[in-house]
C-alpha cells in the first residue's frame, strides 16, 4: 500500500510520467487527471468556469491560469478522487502552482507528494522521437523501448501506429527547452515545501515503478 495518495507528477516530456501514472492508478484506485479532459468536461457541462473558458477557447486564446486552477481544484472534490489522484501535466509554471495551492485550500484539499521524474536529455529526446500512437485506441508505443509486436500495428486493437507531428527530434528539443525555462522552477518551489521526491526515470519501468512506490510509502 501507499500512504501518499494526492500527487503531482513532475518531469520533462518523455520522462515516463504518464506510463507510471497509469500503472499506479490501476493498482491503487487513484484517478489519473488530465487538465485537457477537465477543460473539455467543464465546457461541455456548461459550468460557470466552463463558460468563462469557452470564451477564450472560441476566440483562440489561452485559458487563464486562474480558471484552469479553479477547474482542477473543483475536479478534485469529486467523489472518485476521495481515494487519491495524480495530477500529470499541471501545474506547468510557478504561477499555476501558486494558484493551485490557493484553490485547493478553498476546497480543503492538499497535495501529499510531488514526484520528480529525472532522466538525461539524450534519453528524453530518444524516447520522444521514437514514440508512436495508435490512430484508433490511442495506445502509446516506443519503437526502441516498448515496441509493438508487429511493426506499425497496435497490439491492443490492430490499428495503425503513427508518429505525432510534435514528436520529431527538433520539436522534442524545443519542448525540453520550454520545460527547462517554465516548469523546472517548480522543483525548488516544491522542495522548500518538503513535498518533493525524486526517482530515476531513466530506468526500465520494472525498476522505476518500485522506486515510485518507495517514495509514496
Amino acid at each position: 500500500m501507499i500512504s501518499r495518495r494526492n500527487l503531482i507528477f513532475l518531469g520533462a516530456p518523455g520522462a515516463g510520467k504518464g506510463t507510471l501514472a497509469d500503472m499506479l492508478a490501476e493498482e491503487f484506485g487513484l484517478v489519473h487527471i488530465s487538465t485537457g479532459d477537465i477543460l473539455r468536461d467543464e465546457i461541455k457541462n456548461g459550468t460557470e468556469l466552463g463558460r468563462k473558458a469557452k470564451e477564450f477557447v472560441t476566440s483562440g486564446g489561452l485559458v487563464p491560469d486562474e480558471i484552469v486552477a479553479g477547474m482542477v481544484a473543483s475536479r478534485l472534490t469529486k467523489d472518485d478522487c476521495a481515494n487519491g489522484f495524480i495530477l500529470d501535466g499541471f501545474p506547468r509554471t510557478l504561477n499555476q502552482a501558486e494558484l493551485l495551492e490557493k484553490s485547493l485550500a478553498k476546497v480543503s484539499r492538499k497535495i501529499d507528494k510531488v514526484v520528480l521524474f529525472e532522466a538525461s536529455e539524450d534519453l528524453l529526446i530518444k524516447r520522444i522521437s521514437e514514440r508512436v500512437i495508435c490512430d484508433k485506441c490511442k495506445a502509446n508505443f516506443n519503437k526502441v523501448f516498448s515496441p509493438p509486436k508487429k511493426n506499425g500495428v497496435c497490439d491492443k486493437c490492430g490499428g495503425s501506429l503513427l508518429q505525432r507531428p510534435d514528436d520529431t527530434i527538433e520539436k522534442a528539443a524545443y519542448r525540453l527547452k520550454v520545460y527547462s525555462e517554465q516548469t523546472a522552477p517548480l522543483i525548488p518551489y516544491y522542495k522548500t515545501r518538503a513535498l518533493l521526491a525524486v526517482i530515476d526515470a531513466g530506468q526500465e519501468k520494472k525498476i522505476s515503478y518500485p522506486a515510485l512506490l518507495g517514495v509514496l510509502n
